[in-house]
């Protein structure tokens, strides 16, 4: 998947805000399967995807928070059943992790597993774009469950049963969805000096919105 292509071309066809919804597995007791989840931290443990649009000199884009507040709180708000927070660990995928590598992430009180959500938000954020991710617990990870572990087909069908459940959700998100203008997502570069081109802005209004991530938390090849 290259994401750096993606990300460039939503920013070429003018898109400020992007949402991603995706698939995951849960690692503890915080969620279950079919809970829905607005994470609002991540953790990159991907190995061989290129990550950033800087190649040369220093840009160094502040990355505390990798989720947009404003879009997180739509995506939040427009489900009581939505449960907002969490720490979202994007693996490399596309193997499942080893129950030792689960348990590992659990340990670390991380709550979700994921394989598309890295380098994606950091990409949208180096184009100066709003990115908020809407995870849907379809498994529990090797780790938690005590079972023959996880199944590519038990993803695909749990995912499966819950699109009218997120199309809705996202729908009503959009329309809550704050202006973009001002946000620190895209003026945290205000006054820099970039090493890398950020396309203009082309005629689709500024809050055009995206949906990137498909029904696979770990096979980039069915996005």
């Amino acid at each position: 998947m290259n994401y750096r292509a993606n990300a460039w071309a939503l920013r070429a066809l003018g898109v400020r805000q992007v949402l991603a919804p995706c698939a995951v597995g849960g690692l503890r007791e915080t969620v279950a399967p079919g809970d829905l989840v607005v994470p609002d931290q991540l953790v990159d443990r991907t190995h061989r995807r290129v990550g950033s649009f800087v190649e040369s000199g220093a840009v160094h884009m502040p990355f505390a928070d990798p989720y947009c507040p404003g879009m997180s709180a739509a995506l939040a708000g427009a489900d009581p059943d939505v449960r907002a927070g969490g720490t979202m660990v994007v693996i490399e995928g596309p193997r499942f992790s080893t129950r030792a590598e689960s348990r590992h992430y659990a340990e670390q009180r991380w709550d979700l597993v994921n394989m598309t959500g890295a380098p994606e938000a950091a990409l949208a954020r180096e184009m100066g774009q709003c990115y908020a991710a809407l995870a849907l617990v379809t498994d529990m990870d090797a780790g938690a469950d005590a079972g023959d572990g996880v199944g590519q087909d038990e993803v695909f069908a749990r995912f499966r049963q819950n699109l009218e459940r997120l199309t809705g959700l996202l729908s009503r998100a959009i329309a809550a969805l704050p202006d973009p203008t001002g946000c620190t997502c895209s003026t945290w570069a205000d006054g820099l000096e970039l090493t890398y081109d950020v396309p203009a802005r082309a005629s689709r209004p500024p809050g055009s919105i995206t949906s990137t991530s498909g029904p696979s938390h770990r096979s980039e090849a069915s996005r």
